[in-house]
């Protein structure tokens, strides 16, 4: 293994991991962000609007590679500790090929009811033939969209993070070269925005596939005896990797919620602004996500090996990173909101106002939401998955629908920006409570 995991520098191996990990998250931001503005610049705030109607979907599909990635890189890990590495090669094959599986038969189903979907999530009849383009050309790389994220687990977990990286900007090259093409050349609209994307990610996902494939790395695809103990070691892979689906599925649910909840409060602009927000989500969970990713195999292997001081140390390390670019995100968004908006619409667009008042106000929840992604990861990495399970569904759902419910009631249109920001401090409360309460019980700090 080219990263020793088990007796390196925890500071050098974290920044090891983190550098080309976070990069490669910075490239997919980017052009998360440059494909908004491709849409909004091109297409019209309608057009935003109705992307932030199909991208509940994007983060399903996401969430599942997540949770197949985190769970199969978790337990591969902890084999490759003890030296079984056949064991961690089938983790792996079983792990992409049933997740491949499960998402090539939810594209089935999306293709038979695209409305009914878009309408759970808070489409109108104005958005509807918007939203219903952009579904048709994404809905085709459903599969592909959750490779790129597990296969980059078990990239890095064979000790290749700069690999991983170049995969993703790749991905992010050739997306935007053909978001211009479609957009503004071929004037293919919203089926065209999407349809670049999935093209981007499909060559991201060869890369990483041709890499896994060579006999020479340490974890490659095991085909043979690939059925056995299947449905355990699925059972156990989504056992360990469920919250990183929750966590995905919490920002869909963010997504959903705020749609109808915008939507009756400013109508179809105010689903437009808020899709701006919703555009940088994923990013900031992009880069929390890049620092636990990071300390995952680090955390996870000295777990496997019962060196819990050096876990221990990774976690701290990492949280501390997320809290210092959280608040750096803080500040950028806080100060800077309206010239993010104009880069979407321009100022005489009616989203610009709406949007560019109530960034700074969602902006507020930067820093816990860092705090609680980190927690989330570290309890995964540890197979402590009640922990996470419990901080996900707070967060994610209950105290999500709770305030969006409550927020706006109360303040109207700035409870409306406030419910997310109010949802993810009540959620880092609790998870101080468990640092407090493991340092009582053990008489030491267990996170």
């Amino acid at each position: 293994m080219s990263i020793d995991f088990g007796n390196g520098n925890i500071k050098t191996l974290f920044g090891k991991m983190l550098l080309p990990t976070l990069l490669g998250m910075i490239l997919t931001a980017l052009f998360t962000i440059t494909d908004g503005i491709f849409v909004g610049r091109g297409l019209g705030s309608d057009a935003l609007a109705a992307v932030n109607i199909v991208a509940p979907l994007y983060l399903i599909s996401t969430g599942i590679g997540l949770m197949f990635g985190m769970g199969g890189s978790v337990i591969a890990s902890i084999h490759i500790s003890k030296g079984e590495i056949e064991a961690a090669r089938l983790k792996m094959t079983q792990s992409l090929v049933i997740s491949t599986i499960f998402l090539l038969l939810c594209t089935c189903v999306i293709f038979m009811f695209p409305e009914f979907i878009l309408r759970l999530s808070g489409c109108s009849d104005i958005l509807m033939p918007l939203a219903k383009d952009y579904l048709m050309g994404f809905i085709t790389f459903f599969s592909i969209n959750a490779l790129i994220v597990s296969c980059g687990f078990f990239v890095r977990l064979s000790g290749a993070p700069n690999y991983s990286m170049w995969c993703v900007a790749i991905a992010a090259i050739v997306n935007l070269t053909l978001d211009y093409l479609f957009i503004f050349i071929f004037k293919m609209g919203m089926f065209g925005a999407a349809f670049a994307t999935g093209i981007g990610t499909s060559a991201g996902v060869a890369m990483m596939i041709f890499f896994l494939s060579r006999r020479s790395n340490l974890l490659n695809f095991k085909t043979d005896h690939f059925s056995h103990n299947l449905l355990a070691n699925i059972r156990d892979i989504i056992k360990v990797g469920f919250a990183s689906l929750i966590c995905e599925a919490a920002i869909a649910s963010m997504i959903i919620c705020g749609n109808f909840v915008f939507m009756s409060q400013m109508g179809e602009k105010g689903v437009a602004a808020f899709g701006i927000a919703c555009y940088l989500s994923p990013i900031i969970f992009m880069v929390y996500n890049a620092i636990a990713q990071s300390a995952q195999p680090i955390i996870s292997y000295n777990y496997g090996e019962s060196k819990n001081k050096r876990a221990n140390s990774a976690f701290k390390l990492a949280l501390n990173s997320a809290v210092i670019f959280g608040s750096l995100l803080l500040l950028i968004t806080y100060f800077g909101s309206g010239y993010i908006v104009g880069l979407f619409i321009s100022e005489s667009d009616p989203a610009y106002h709406t949007a560019s008042t109530g960034l700074p106000l969602f902006a507020l929840g930067f820093i816990p939401f860092a705090i609680n992604i980190i927690s989330i990861g570290y309890f995964q990495s540890l197979e402590r998955i009640s922990e996470a399970m419990i901080i996900t569904i707070l967060r994610g759902f209950v105290l999500m629908i709770i305030c969006f419910i409550a927020m706006p009631a109360a303040f109207g249109e700035k409870g409306a920006w406030l419910a997310v920001p109010a949802s993810e401090f009540i959620t880092s409360l609790y998870v101080a409570v468990i640092y407090f309460y493991n340092r009582i019980k053990d008489g030491k700090s267990k996170l």
